[in-house]
């Protein structure tokens, strides 16, 4: 009877044991999978589009193809610059494809649809491409996160240090929608506030071909320097245009407030030469990201943007939350991705704030002339750092209501 109630007691513990494990290491639908929406075929493809899926998919390898014993999947698809395309995308993923987190390359208006949507559908959604701060403000939720840059640091690197060099009167040319406004308003508060006037501003539509109106009224405004608050081709084409008609040449300088390497590449040294930008990654700054940069150039045959590298570093930040937590739960992950510093060839010491908000140092850097290129891709100079805290909206400043005040 004794051996009986032994046995009976010892079957009960390893009973015991086995709920407990289960119970700590749980994952929905038996696998971990990642939606990566991004745009594959108009003006951001370049500097996001297939190159982000390759990062997120490099991560996922690199981290073993598995967590948790589970199989980690990646989905992918392209949002065409459309809001409600978007928003059908990644409501099929969530109730089709029990998608568990969703990280975006898109434009600042499908960013906010897809915050919102991880909001109201319990999913973790980090913005990795696109830039309005209202992402960490007013629309800041507890499942979102903006992992790479925004508006706001965009703004106080590029136009401060403009400013600095004399350049305190500016006109616009602005991408109209979510973006190209934040862009535009956090510059011009920028220049506003270093002792600079904002003359004007022109916006233009997305994906705009010709840019001569646009830049006739910037000229024409007598602006020392023209503001380009846009992005991807529509940046490209409007700097192109602009030496066509000669507006460095007679005095104006060109600042481009979001340039991307894949910016530089389509545009050529001899036309982008001299011009200053801020960037949150750079493929040739050390040992760590030259690495990074080569492995991604074996299968990408270009150097990472500063979004492709940081959806590598998003995606591996996940899954080490999954991994350390034991779920897939999104409230749970989120909590120790913002308990838990990112170092990584992409930030070092970044942390995640309550708002979303990816902490992290930004970079001043300018545009290399021809002559001063050693190799391919070889495109800029680093002039500065800026801290992580210097370069982001302070959180007493923000209108987020997860922030302590």
């Amino acid at each position: 009877m004794k051996k009986t109630l032994t046995t009976m007691a010892l079957a009960a513990c390893v009973s015991l044991s086995a709920l407990t494990a289960s119970s700590a290491q749980t994952v929905s639908g038996d696998e971990v999978t990642i939606g990566a929406i991004v745009d594959m075929s108009g003006v951001y493809s370049a500097n996001g589009g297939q190159g982000a899926v390759v990062g997120a998919q490099m991560a996922i390898d690199d981290f073993g193809g598995t967590v948790l014993g589970k199989p980690i999947r990646l989905l992918s698809s392209n949002y065409q610059n459309k809001v409600d395309v978007t928003n059908t995308i990644v409501r099929s993923w969530i109730d089709n494809d029990n998608v568990d987190m969703v990280i975006e390359s898109t434009d600042s208006a499908s960013a906010l649809a897809i915050q919102a949507l991880g909001k109201d559908r319990n999913r973790l959604t980090i913005a990795a491409g696109s830039a309005t701060t209202a992402l960490t403000n007013d629309a800041c939720t507890p499942l979102g996160i903006h992992y790479v840059y925004d508006t706001y640091a965009l703004a106080n690197g590029t136009g401060n240090a403009i400013l600095r060099e004399g350049g305190d009167s500016w006109y616009f040319v602005t991408a109209d929608y979510a973006f190209g406004h934040s862009l535009e308003r956090d510059t011009g508060n920028a220049v506003t506030q270093g002792g600079g006037t904002i003359l004007g501003a022109a916006r233009h539509p997305l994906g705009t071909a010709d840019f001569s109106s646009f830049l006739l009224q910037a000229q024409s405004s007598g602006s020392k320097v023209v503001g380009l608050a846009n992005a991807g081709a529509d940046f490209s084409n409007a700097v192109k245009q602009a030496a066509e008609f000669g507006i460095v040449q007679a005095g104006q300088q060109i600042a481009g407030m979001l340039v991307f390497l894949t910016d530089i590449k389509a545009l050529g040294l001899e036309t982008a030469q001299g011009l200053t930008f801020t960037t949150g990654f750079y493929w040739d700054l050390n040992d760590e990201t030259r690495a990074f940069a080569e492995r991604f150039f074996e299968r990408h045959n270009a150097m990472p943007t500063m979004i492709q590298a940081g959806f590598y570093s998003a995606v591996t930040h996940y899954l080490k939350g999954v991994e350390a937590t034991g779920t897939d739960d999104s409230a749970t992950v989120r909590k120790w991705m913002g308990e838990n510093k990112i170092n990584d060839f992409f930030a070092k010491d970044g942390y995640i704030r309550e708002d979303g908000r990816m902490i992290h140092t930004m970079y001043l850097a300018k545009v290399k002339a021809p002559e001063e290129s050693k190799r391919d891709w070889d495109f800029a100079t680093i002039l500065s750092e800026i801290p992580g805290e210097d370069a982001y909206l302070k959180p007493e400043n923000s209108t987020c209501s997860l922030l302590k005040k």
